[in-house]
């Protein structure tokens, strides 16, 4: 058998979250920067989200954060605009969950922009009323099946 020369699997590469329980600082954006809602992820290392500016953009994961940062549908990102190319950016940052809750209390993000959601908009406010989302079967009906 040959001797393995490597340092592991394909397992060994993602992530480690090494760093997930200290607080950083928080970063705001500059020139060139914008922040937005992912909207779904398309593979390849890019996704699709919608910026604070209302434009939808196609983004790219830069390659720091690839497989190290995992992003979902949903979080809050900043991205890099491109002077080229409107339609695209790269994804610079994502935030963590209290610091999007701090960057919409500082007013950087507008007050209609909805956090803590696995997909961005997918809830709607009409949903107080959930026991109409189930069907009740008496033990009559149960017996007719």
């Amino acid at each position: 058998m040959p001797k393995n020369k490597g340092k592991g699997g394909k397992n060994r590469k993602r992530g480690k979250n090494e760093a997930d329980d200290e607080k950083r600082e928080l970063v705001f954006k500059e020139d060139g920067q914008e922040y937005a809602q992912v909207l779904r992820m398309l593979g390849n290392g890019r996704c699709e989200a919608m910026c604070i500016d209302g434009t939808k953009r196609l983004c790219h994961i830069r390659g720091k954060m690839h497989k190290k940062v995992w992003i979902a549908a949903g979080d809050i990102i900043l991205v890099g605009l491109r002077d080229f190319q409107d339609d695209k950016a790269d994804v610079i940052l994502k935030y963590m969950p209290d610091e999007a809750r701090l960057l919409k209390a500082y007013g950087e993000l507008p007050e209609n922009t909805r956090l803590n959601e696995g997909i961005a908009g997918g809830l709607d406010e009409e949903d107080d009323n959930a026991e109409n989302d189930y069907v009740e079967f008496e033990d009559e009906d149960i017996d007719k099946i």
